[in-house]
């Protein structure tokens, strides 16, 4: 098969387009023939070597958690899924090894579910990730009916996709922080942006004079310090990037987990209309790279896509 692949942490260049030999299928294993796989920040950090105290990985590397393809094959264990249908999937193991950023993936069964209609291949293949940690952390929250939440970064891969899903899952208003570029995108998605910054609370407060009852942060430091600030309890701040900092806070750190259930809910809002991913750029496989700084760069509206 055709696949990315590093054979040793470091910069982008390292990724190249190669042949490797096909995933073996494990028995409870799903071989997905990938049709498109989301890139996110979290892949750059892997190739970096950033998560090498986290994961044993193995050389050659293929990065990429994402994917959304058709089943090529399944083990004989698998129950969910048979060959021909069209899924998405979180693919993410105990190791680093067999990524998606190749024409064919193995894929533990409860990391997949069946891909949305209405999305198209690109559309399906930057939704797991990143919806999966924006709906794990506002479930996590507890987001509901009457709910002021406050999205930072809400222009991004997964801010985007957390002003919607807060709002599908009840909430009165999102506040959203993003640029001044940005605002317009933000507040068609349904929210009220706000630019970040210094002054950042002192807007918010402006907004939302008695305070705001959920607060998702994606970048750790004094985002989590303002939202602190912020929030009615503390217990409803959630971070994806700096679980100390949160902790002390008196909120909590997610860590994005494979499931099917929670990828049907994302797909089940897709097809209902209640859910767009918004596909900033996409990419040939072969542009791996481009594709890895564009990420790595920052300030991308939605998501970037390479398309197998």
């Amino acid at each position: 098969m055709k696949a990315i692949a590093i054979d040793a942490y470091g910069p982008a260049d390292l990724l190249t387009l190669r042949d490797l030999p096909t995933p073996p299928v494990g028995p409870d294993t799903v071989l997905v023939r990938v049709r498109a796989a989301g890139v996110n920040p979290v892949d750059w950090k892997v190739r970096e070597g950033h998560l090498a105290g986290a994961f044993p990985s193995h050389f050659p590397l293929v990065p990429g958690w994402d994917a959304a393809g058709v089943v090529a094959a399944v083990g004989p264990a698998v129950s969910g899924f048979v060959v021909g249908d069209e899924v998405i999937g979180y693919v993410r193991r105990d190791h680093i090894q067999h990524g998606t950023y190749a024409e064919f993936v193995p894929a533990p069964e409860r990391a997949l579910a069946d891909k949305p209609v209405q999305a198209s291949w690109a559309e399906a293949g930057g939704l797991p990730l990143a919806g999966l940690t924006a709906y794990q952390a506002l479930q996590l929250a507890r987001t509901g009916a009457g709910d002021t939440v406050l999205v930072h970064g809400a222009s991004g891969g997964v801010g985007h996709l957390a002003v919607q899903i807060a709002r599908a899952l009840g909430a009165d208003r999102v506040i959203g922080t993003a640029g001044p570029d940005n605002h317009d995108f933000v507040r068609a998605l349904g929210a009220e942006p706000v630019a970040y910054g210094d002054g950042l609370a002192d807007r918010v407060r402006a907004l939302a004079p008695h305070g705001i009852d959920v607060a998702l942060d994606l970048f750790g430091g004094e985002s989590l310090d303002v939202s602190a600030e912020l929030l009615t309890r503390p217990a409803r701040l959630i971070s994806t990037a700096d679980p100390e900092h949160v902790s002390r806070l008196g909120g909590s750190y997610v860590f994005v987990k494979p499931s099917t259930a929670d990828l049907s809910v994302l797909g089940g809002l897709v097809d209902a209309g209640r859910l767009t991913v918004h596909v900033a750029r996409t990419f040939p496989l072969a542009q791996a790279a481009d594709a890895h700084r564009l990420v790595a760069a920052g300030h991308v509206r939605g998501k970037v896509v390479l398309e197998i």
